[in-house]
């Protein structure tokens, strides 16, 4: 899924981003908020938990 996609997903989900924004929270360079967080392991269809266990070394 692109990151265009996927910012535009998310702003179906009620979270303001854009493609910049997702670029610099996979890049490691902004967090994410919970909000953006819960859409989008909604969108990727995982658990929340799933998304930051690589992060935390799980």
């Amino acid at each position: 899924m692109s990151q265009d996609s996927v910012a535009k997903k998310l702003q179906l989900e009620g979270v303001d981003v854009d493609k910049g924004a997702v670029q610099r929270i996979e890049a490691g360079k902004r967090s994410l908020t919970r909000q953006e967080l819960n859409a989008l392991a909604a969108i990727l269809q995982v658990e929340p938990e799933a998304l930051l266990a690589e992060e935390r070394g799980g």
